[in-house]
């Protein structure tokens, strides 16, 4: 007997098509609310928000220095822009259960067990990746840009400049945090046993190094700070990974 529910629905009878696309356009309304909801307050307080997010930069300017906008629109533009990602990012916990809404009812049992963990950890990790990014990557990084240009240059920097820098940071390390995550599913779905994973240690090493390279600004220091992670995540995933896998043998034995 089987413990599936069918697929978006409680009765015995699936929905058609048109009903499940209806189900997806109503959870996407509620997801798109949600980052409006956050927005409008936020906005308020634009300026405050990209002050916070400068600080970083702005502690290792040297005296008499300052950020600038060099484009005639950029002092509305950018803090909109960076409250709107403040927004997505905010929202995230409630777009990610609107999903969970969305797709729970076609999981079994078993599967539900699993996945809302996987569901709740990401969004954690993901915020993980941002705080460690802000915390630890950025003072290091705008600390030894600041210290190594000539005397004779005065470092001030373009606000929208900064922010698309800081933005690609951001991204870059809040996916990385996600290896676990990704790692896990591979181990959990038999696509790939640990074992397997493990053996293939010296290439995701070399991938990790790669991704550091190719989702980082052309530095040395921004790519060890994400190539280092990536490559202790994957561990992280890789280990998890055998204890779940222990724990469902034992459950089956």
């Amino acid at each position: 007997m089987t413990d599936k529910t069918p697929p978006f629905s409680g009765s015995q009878d699936a929905q058609p098509l048109v009903q499940h696309l209806i189900e997806l356009r109503s959870r996407l309304i509620y997801s798109l609310i949600s980052v409006v909801i956050v927005f409008i307050p936020l906005f308020t307080y634009a300026n405050d928000v990209y002050e916070f997010v400068a600080a970083p930069l702005q502690k290792f300017l040297p005296e008499g220095s300052s950020m600038i906008a060099t484009d005639v629109a950029s002092p509305f533009l950018t803090p909109f822009k960076l409250c709107l990602f403040a927004s997505v990012i905010l929202a995230v916990p409630f777009i990610f259960y609107q999903l969970w809404l969305f797709v729970a009812p076609a999981l079994y049992k078993s599967e539900k067990r699993i996945a809302l963990p996987l569901f709740i950890s990401s969004v954690v990790l993901f915020y993980m990746g941002m705080a460690f990014s802000y915390f630890v990557v950025f003072p290091l990084v705008f600390g030894f840009f600041t210290s190594v240009g000539p005397e004779s240059v005065s470092v001030m920097t373009d606000i929208s400049s900064y922010l698309n820098f800081v933005l690609k940071l951001f991204f870059a390390f809040g996916i990385a945090f996600e290896i676990p995550i990704a790692t896990i599913l591979l181990i959990s779905a038999g696509i790939l046993s640990a074992d397997n994973l493990a053996a293939k240690r010296p290439y995701v090493i070399v991938a990790c190094f790669v991704l550091g390279m190719l989702l980082t600004p052309p530095d040395v220091i921004s790519q060890l700070l994400l190539a280092i992670p990536m490559w202790l995540l994957f561990e992280s995933g890789l280990l998890f990974g055998r204890i779940m896998v222990k724990k469902k043998t034992t459950a089956d034995n």
